[in-house]
């Protein structure tokens, strides 16, 4: 699975990061979506929730929006 993090879309909602916090981050400059970890995002279950509740579709999983 390949995750895009769309850094413009982003929000600072912070869905992403209460739902999967080993793989995504929140810049301390602006708030936005970083993504913190590739290594565990093909075993984390949650990375596609995460993405799904983006309020802006600001997370795309194999180049699509969830």
């Amino acid at each position: 699975m390949k995750i895009e993090i769309l850094r413009e879309k982003c929000v600072g909602a912070g869905n992403c990061v209460e739902l999967a916090a080993k793989i995504f981050g929140q810049d301390e400059a602006d708030g936005k979506v970083v993504l913190k970890s590739a290594a565990e995002i093909d075993e984390n279950p949650d990375v596609r929730q995460a993405a799904m509740l983006c309020p802006v579709g600001a997370i795309l999983i194999d180049g699509k929006a969830p």
